[in-house]
């Protein structure tokens, strides 16, 4: 009946959720989801890790205060479903500045506290500027030959960007940007190497002359 564990048994599996989960120590890690993704009593986790009872216990408070400092604190109104034409909107918006490496646009589309990450890449940026110096000093902007793809992942709009490459005369798998829409601005973006492209059934390239 503890708060905590009333709170983390109703959070979705939530993309932002996942990022924050990365960023703690293995062993506090490794208890938060024994203990409150898969239930396990304390004592089968303390047998199964070769530790005691009051370790675990200990473990298992520094994990839920990480995972307070990461989860962006309107976490509990999120609620996935359709997308409403703003949110359609602002993800084609999104999708041309990128294409077109418009930063100034990009920047626009962003909150004041925007967070974005790149798992299993270590960092976490927050802050509008934040994130675009980032982009800045990466030479984002010079990066041309981008072409894009609608999707979704963990219902959030996601876009995968595809980059031209010549040698072998296609558009092949770049990253994915999954993107949180609060309030008609994107308030996190959590981006996925070309690994996972297989997995959303993505295609493998897209050719030159604009057909997929």
């Amino acid at each position: 009946d503890e708060p905590e564990i009333v709170a983390v048994a109703r959070e979705t599996i939530e993309l932002a959720y996942l990022v924050a989960v990365q960023h703690l120590a293995p062993r506090p890690r490794a208890v938060l989801i024994l203990r409150d993704v898969l239930g396990w009593p304390a004592k089968d986790v303390a047998e199964f890790l070769g530790d005691s009872v009051n370790s675990v216990n200990s473990a298992l408070q520094r994990a839920r205060a990480g995972l307070r400092e990461r989860l962006p604190a309107e976490r509990q109104d999120w609620s996935g479903g359709e997308q409403d034409a703003g949110t359609r909107d602002l993800v084609r918006r999104f999708t041309d500045a990128t294409v077109a490496t418009d930063i100034p646009a990009l920047a626009a589309l962003l909150r004041d506290d925007v967070r974005c990450s790149m798992p299993p890449t270590p960092g976490l940026y927050v802050g509008r500027d934040a994130v675009v110096n980032d982009w800045i000093e990466s030479g984002f902007e010079g990066m041309k030959g981008l072409r894009a793809v609608l999707t979704s992942v963990n219902r959030q709009p996601a876009v995968a960007f595809y980059l031209w490459r010549k040698r072998e005369g296609a558009y092949l798998p770049l990253t994915i940007d999954v993107l949180r829409v609060v309030g008609g601005t994107i308030t996190e973006i959590v981006t996925f190497h070309d690994d996972r492209f297989p997995r959303l059934g993505l295609p493998e390239r897209l050719p030159a002359d604009g057909t997929e």
